[in-house]
């Protein structure tokens, strides 16, 4: 399993939270979002998904990967 942790703008509270680790969820990975330091932490399966696809999945849901 590989791991990276992407800064995320736009997450304020619960629900944000929510959607983000839910759309990662969706797509293969696990995802442990903080509202502090704005920044998921990913652990995802490099063989079935890539750095893009993780960040398209958070855009996806309104929110700007930096």
């Amino acid at each position: 399993m590989a791991q990276v942790t992407l800064n995320v703008e736009g997450m304020s509270c619960n629900h944000c939270v929510k959607a983000v680790e839910g759309a990662l969820e969706k797509v293969g990975a696990t995802g442990k979002v903080s509202l502090e330091t704005k920044q998921v932490a990913i652990e995802y399966d490099e063989s079935k998904l890539n750095v893009e696809a993780l960040k398209n999945a958070i855009e996806d849901q309104g929110y700007d990967v930096v």
